[in-house]
């Protein structure tokens, strides 16, 4: 069993309130184009035309050799935090998705990360979790590496 865990309400209110992203800087505000811009708090695509930030984020706790940072979206005006059994709609309009374990240490578990269709996200979780020494996966856009979400074990 596990669940998609999107980013906490605490942060993204932050954010949406012109709190520093993970480089410190205030996030950019645009327009969406729709189909292409995740909101990764409600996890859905945020609509054309409404109003979106453009920021740095960095899903661990500390800097160190393997918390990446990169690129994410978010809605601009306050939305609801994803917490639902099914696969969340931005993880359903790529064919493919970047997943990587991660150990207790926030490092990457070696031999844990594949590119996997969408219809296998599930069972490609379910294998990764399979390894004990997996506390937590990331998924990310395979073509851009951009973070998706966090996928815990329940």
């Amino acid at each position: 069993m596990f669940k998609i865990t999107a980013l906490p309400t605490p942060q993204v209110r932050a954010l949406q309130a012109g709190g520093p992203d993970a480089y410190g800087a205030s996030p950019e505000r645009a327009v969406s184009e729709g189909a292409g811009n995740p909101c990764r708090h409600c996890l859905q695509n945020i609509p054309e035309g409404k109003e979106m930030l453009i920021l740095a984020h960095r899903p661990f706790s500390e800097t160190q050799p393997y918390a990446e940072t990169g690129p994410i979206f978010l809605c601009a005006a306050p939305c609801e935090q994803y917490e639902g059994d099914e696969m969340p709609e931005i993880l359903t309009t790529s064919p493919d998705y970047l997943l990587k374990g991660y150990g207790l240490d926030d490092r990457i578990v070696y031999g844990t990360g594949e590119i996997t269709p969408t219809d296998r996200i599930g069972a490609k979780i379910s294998d990764i979790f399979a390894r004990p020494d997996v506390a937590y996966i990331h998924i990310r856009s395979a073509r851009n590496n951009c973070y998706q979400a966090r996928v815990d074990r329940v």
